[in-house]
């Protein structure tokens, strides 16, 4: 049971990637203004939010996983004192 769920956690992760490289490609096409070779600009507008709530979608679904928080390097104490010989 715990292997298919790790399955499932990859392959949604896949296709959540896959959302956001098209909402990337779309957010691209509108930077560059390249969308105007391929689309009319009603038609772009529907597919570029289209993708954008895809995406959002995909990362409810399959949320990434929050990689460890990295450790806080202590702060430097100074070493503790050693103890001293005790006089003869």
């Amino acid at each position: 049971m715990v292997q298919a769920t790790v399955e499932f956690g990859r392959v949604a992760l896949k296709w959540r990637a896959l959302a956001e490289r098209r909402r990337d490609h779309f957010v691209e096409l509108q930077r560059s203004g390249r969308w105007k070779h391929y689309y009319d600009y009603g038609e772009f507008i529907r597919e570029l939010r289209e993708a954008i709530a895809i995406a959002q979608r995909w990362a409810v679904i399959a949320p990434k996983i929050a990689s460890k928080p990295e450790k806080r390097k202590e702060e430097r104490k100074p070493p503790a004192e050693l103890p001293r010989a005790k006089a003869a």
